[in-house]
């Protein structure tokens, strides 16, 4: 991992930790037992194209950020986002467009998300129903957002690939 990586990977983790600590309430939709902060995704995503370890650490910040905002549930949850991160930063290393890796990883992102909150006292229905679909329409919205971001600051396909 070159200087850059670290340095992006730094950005984008404070960015994961500041968007449920500052914009939890305002950005945050709850429609019980789901909710969800729009936009929380966005670094998360953005760092796929960093690499799986960036991805990872991204991930783990976001978590951070929503332990402390709202709790273990919703952490637990967001812990889920270095899971899918480092699934999308391998297909996008393999070569695989950005945008084809955010949909590819939505299934992944779904279902881990629906089947962490079972130990917290979530039924099969409220899991898999309530916050995997939740979790894919969220998915979804925050998907467009990194297009429109990763486009709008010109990032490449693949910002810090080796060029050998």
């Amino acid at each position: 991992m070159g200087a850059k990586q670290v340095v992006f990977g730094a950005l984008l983790t404070a960015l994961a930790l500041v968007i449920p600590l500052a914009f939890g309430g305002f950005l945050g939709v709850v429609i019980p037992p789901f909710s969800a902060t729009l936009a929380s995704h966005v670094p998360v995503m953005i760092s796929m194209l960093l690499g799986p370890c960036v991805a990872v650490l991204v991930g783990a910040g976001s978590a951070l950020g929503f332990l402390v905002k709202l709790g273990p549930v919703i952490a637990a949850r967001a812990a889920m986002h270095a899971v899918f991160a480092a699934v999308g930063a391998v297909l996008v290393r393999r070569g695989m467009p950005f945008w084809r890796a955010l949909l590819w990883t939505l299934p992944v992102h779904a279902f881990t998300e629906a089947l962490i909150v079972l130990p917290f006292g979530f039924t099969l229905q409220k899991a898999g129903v309530v916050v995997g679909l939740g979790t894919a329409m969220h998915h979804l919205v925050d998907t467009g957002i990194a297009l429109a971001v990763v486009k709008a600051v010109g990032l490449a396909q693949r910002p810090f690939a080796k060029t050998s």
